[in-house]
């Protein structure tokens, strides 16, 4: 999944309401991101994961076995691949997912997926929703799931570690004049990350300022006057296919940076979600980014 498929996501969590939220679902009900309490009998044993990144937290947090359904974009880890997918994670075909005969059903935080989830309420099978757009959202969702699968000490231990590599990479990102970079998640209309993204937290952590890092959304619609007036010092591209066709067009063309082809190209489902990949995808980030400084 690419860029592109970032364009639906929304909002961001702090770190402190994530520790905050730990303490207190260790003695309370689990509530997701949409204030919804999640009622389960016992620990779930079939699993349907209706986001990629979801499905990855699974099976990071040692539940993955337990997942019987997953969208047609969970593609990691490979494992998944044997897992019978049940279509959109979004506005998702009811009858698919409970095909699979779920006890549990994770989704993302969309009001596209309020119509299912009460669908699935009134059968009386369970629900969560977790917004996951940014590493702080990530932590705290691996908190959340740790908890209902009964993996929470598994959970702890990655969200210690991811937060201990966090605090790592920002003590030794490079100093001095930072490039900005622009990242475009939907090329027509144009639609670039914002500060509320992962994608932007990657690049700042690589040592590169986002040229939209003023914006607290993780992607917005602009205009290509405001891509030309942001005037970023790079494009920072994350697709397995290289430079896009977009940057071809004569549009696109007016862009300094465009024109001047000053890309930086990372690969990898990494650079598509919020995962505890994320650390790698900084270093890898990172390392493309020297290298441009080297032309």
């Amino acid at each position: 999944m690419s860029l592109r498929n970032l364009t639906a996501l929304a909002v961001m969590a702090a770190v402190s309401l994530a520790c905050e939220d730990r303490e207190r679902h260790a003695d309370g009900p689990v509530i997701d991101d949409t204030g919804h309490p999640v009622s389960l009998v016992r620990s779930p044993t079939r699993i349907v994961s209706l986001a990629p990144g979801h499905t990855e937290l699974l099976f990071a947090v040692g539940a993955g076995d337990r997942v019987v359904g997953r969208t047609r974009w969970c593609d990691h880890p490979p494992a998944v691949a044997t897992i019978p997918s049940v279509g959109d994670g979004l506005n998702p075909n009811v009858e698919s997912i409970l095909a699979r005969d779920p006890d549990l059903v994770v989704f993302y935080a969309s009001a596209s997926n309020e119509a299912a989830i009460a669908r699935l309420e009134q059968l009386g099978i369970p629900t969560i929703s977790l917004l996951t757009d940014d590493l702080d959202d990530l932590m705290r969702a691996a908190d959340l799931l740790g908890t209902i699968t009964g993996q929470k000490a598994t959970s702890d231990s990655l969200i210690d570690w991811l937060s201990r590599e966090i605090a790592s990479l920002r003590a030794s990102r490079p100093g001095g004049s930072l490039p900005t970079a622009l990242m475009v998640a939907w090329d027509n209309p144009p639609i670039v990350i914002g500060n509320a993204s992962f994608l932007s937290q990657i690049a700042e952590l690589a040592g590169a300022h986002n040229a939209f890092a003023d914006v607290d959304r993780p992607s917005l619609t602009v205009s290509m006057e405001t891509i030309v007036e942001r005037d970023a010092d790079l494009i920072l591209i994350a697709s397995d296919s290289g430079i896009p066709a977009w940057a071809e067009r004569p549009e696109w063309r007016v862009v300094p940076a465009v024109r001047d082809r000053r890309f930086v190209v990372v690969h990898g489902t990494e650079f598509s979600r919020p995962s505890f990949r994320a650390p790698a995808a900084i270093r890898r980030v990172r390392a493309a980014l020297q290298e441009w400084h080297r032309r």
